[in-house]
């Protein structure tokens, strides 16, 4: 237990002064930031009459100016945005050691490769954690300032409990992540990954078969694609939780076994 922790306390003191924490932090915030513009826009009848693609686009998404409404908005962000964002911090974390040629320093530390590994799942967790809470934390602020009309508390309740569960959901999609970030000795290609998931759950959930693709679980969870997050089952979250185990495990074992050579 104590390797475990000195890990932990490695990886946290690494990337509490990395610059892409802060960067991860505003780009996510512009969720409840854009959902706020929405909100106010729909408020003011005046700015609605007027054509505009913006305008245009919120009167296709149905929006009203209520708490029902921006929760969604937020919801959505962490199922869809989630994918690339935590796709983001996944890559960082798992493949900073090898573009700042210290991968082998750490292999050098007396902490178990399997204890490093987990220190650095823990932080993940922790930090794309942080961001969902933040963004809820900013979606009150901006909604509370705003006056937005609110849900009653059986409502409320079951939104807070769906942009948790949606975050469960995405959170365990980094594990593969992981894996292609220390299989490829980098960022490019987990980054990459990353890319491709983003378009294959979009045709994917176009075509109707979201509910079986990992990647497009999440954001039809959120209720991103409407009438689709019916068509969700037992089956659609146990691929989901496969595809995040099979990447823990495929982690954990390359990082013990394989030859690292940088």
């Amino acid at each position: 237990m104590n390797g475990q922790l000195q890990a932990l306390k490695a990886e946290w003191i690494k990337n509490k002064h990395s610059p892409i924490l802060w960067v991860s932090f505003i780009a996510f915030s512009l969720a409840p930031v854009m959902g706020g513009v929405f909100m106010l826009m729909m408020k003011d009848p005046q700015v609605m009459a007027n054509p505009g693609s913006l305008n245009t686009k919120i009167k296709m998404m149905e929006f009203s100016a209520n708490w029902d409404a921006y929760l969604g908005i937020l919801t959505q962000a962490v199922g869809v945005g989630g994918i690339l964002i935590f796709g983001f911090v996944a890559s960082w974390i798992f493949g900073r050691e090898y573009s700042d040629g210290t991968a082998k320093d750490l292999l050098a530390l007396p902490v178990s490769r399997t204890r490093i590994i987990n220190a650095k799942f823990i932080i993940y967790f922790a930090w794309c954690l942080a961001l969902v809470v933040s963004n809820l934390l900013i979606g009150f602020l901006l909604g509370t300032l705003l006056q937005i009309p609110g849900p009653a508390h059986a409502a409320f309740t079951a939104h807070i409990n769906t942009y948790f569960i949606t975050t469960l959901l995405t959170l365990a999609l980094g594990t593969p992540i992981a894996f292609f970030a220390i299989w490829s000795k980098g960022y490019l290609a987990p980054l990459g990954f990353v890319a491709l998931t983003l378009v294959f759950a979009q045709v994917i959930a176009a075509a109707g078969y979201g509910n079986y693709f990992p990647w497009s679980v999440p954001g039809i969870f959120s209720g991103s694609a409407g009438k689709y997050k019916d068509q969700l089952n037992l089956l659609s979250y146990a691929v989901l939780f496969l595809a995040g185990i099979a990447g823990y495990i495929l982690t954990i074992q390359y990082w013990k076994y394989a030859d690292q050579t940088e």
